[in-house]
């Protein structure tokens, strides 16, 4: 038989931009915690970080971290470290990857940048669980481990519409936290400050969101592959100038390959929706899995997490804690759905992945139901795939190769 000749996404030549940022960032990060020039504050990735940013914390995102562990494949054989201190492997594999990182000494941002020995260790931690009650969980290990302190806010779940008591909660969570914050900072919080933070926070998730929907074009010229790594500057420099200027290079890279009918995929075919989390380990694997295929796998709502159009400089608290209460995550199955449907219209999808994350039980929304309604009122055609966001002992490679290869011929027999 000959060999099966791997396609490859499109390089987009603004990466090599956005490592150089990311290196500054970690960078920045290891310096605040070695001279304490800077206070460390860890927090969750959807955490009131403009509130750190403007109190002039460097800020270390876990999540981040986690997902680091697992695009290098680290966190399968880092993970029983958290199990044999009484962490279920049923639980959130960022959460038992990034611990079992911590009680192993090591850290894939030693190899990636040198000099950098281990994460910062933090001043503060601070979660919202708007995404889960792990982080919370998470945060308390380390508040024990390291003896200091845990604060965050806890989120209603299961949202339909976000209302003016939902948002006064929040906003009263957040406020809370200012005195404890200010203590550990050693300033008071300048609200001039904190408003321009939101303010730039909002700019840079216009642009992401600008980016993202480059996909509407076909070709498109971004894959959800793609939109996995440059979200990062959304996700740990939001507030800074420095995302807001690299997310105009990265839109206008993308709107010229649009103009020059230049898809990210050679000979797309069919247009795929990814929902739920990625596969970390796998992410090279599924993106020439798919452009083998020529099936471009070009929108998600994972990727659109970082979209927050509710932040308001002129009421920059008020606002954060609309924007967190707004994410996808938190909201109810009548929300999702009607969402996911505006998606897959918007983008012209052939048809939607549902990533069953065995970990991830808030990131998987194929477990009640939603797929075959959603498929039932769309007719756009479904696959729901069973796998992890960073255990890779929970994945069948095989498996998952078939499934989708049969998936695409159903799409493509379907015309």
């Amino acid at each position: 038989m000959a060999e099966e000749k791997k396609a490859t996404r499109k390089k987009i030549q603004a990466a090599d931009r956005m490592n150089k940022i990311m290196a500054d960032y970690f960078y920045g990060l290891n310096e605040a915690a070695a001279t304490g020039k800077r206070k460390v504050a860890w927090c969750t990735s959807v955490g009131p970080a403009e509130l750190l940013q403007a109190l002039g914390f460097a800020v270390h995102f876990p999540e981040n971290h986690a997902a680091m562990l697992g695009a290098t494949r680290m966190s399968t054989d880092l993970i029983p470290e958290a199990n044999a201190i009484g962490y279920s492997p049923d639980i959130c594999s960022y959460l038992t990857a990034d611990i079992g990182a911590y009680l192993k000494g090591t850290t894939p941002l030693a190899k990636a940048y040198p000099g950098i020995g281990s994460v910062p260790k933090p001043d503060v931690l601070v979660y919202n669980t708007n995404q889960c009650r792990d982080v919370q969980d998470w945060m308390a290990w380390y508040s024990k481990r390291l003896g200091v302190p845990s604060i965050g806010v806890t989120s209603p779940k299961n949202v339909n519409d976000v209302t003016d008591a939902h948002i006064d909660d929040v906003t009263r969570q957040i406020e809370a936290l200012i005195p404890t914050l200010e203590g550990i900072a050693g300033v008071k919080l300048d609200m001039d400050r904190l408003r321009e933070t939101v303010t730039l926070s909002r700019e840079c998730t216009e642009l992401w969101k600008q980016v993202l929907e480059t996909a509407i074009a076909s070709p498109a010229p971004i894959t959800f592959f793609d939109g996995t790594i440059h979200m990062g500057p959304a996700v740990v420099l939001r507030g800074t100038r420095e995302a807001i200027d690299y997310y105009k290079v990265l839109l206008a890279e993308l709107e010229q390959r649009i103009r020059d009918g230049v898809g990210a995929v050679d000979g797309e075919t069919s247009r795929i929706y990814w929902e739920g989390m990625p596969v970390w380990g796998r992410l090279r694997q599924h993106s020439e899995l798919f452009a083998n295929l020529k099936s471009t796998v070009l929108a998600s709502t994972y990727c659109s997490s970082w979209i927050f159009p509710s932040f308001d400089g002129n009421d920059p608290i008020r606002s954060m804690a609309k924007a967190y209460l707004e994410l996808f995550i938190v909201r109810s199955d009548r929300y999702k759905e009607k969402y996911i449907k505006e998606m897959l219209e918007k983008f012209r999808i052939d048809g939607i992945i549902y990533h069953d994350a065995k970990t991830c039980p808030y990131n998987s929304n194929s477990r009640y139901g939603l797929p075959g309604r959603v498929e039932t009122e769309t007719g756009v055609p479904s696959l729901v795939i069973s796998g992890d966001l960073n255990d890779l002992r929970l994945i069948s490679d095989e498996q998952t190769k078939t499934n989708i290869e049969a998936f695409i011929e159903q799409i493509a027999e379907g015309r």
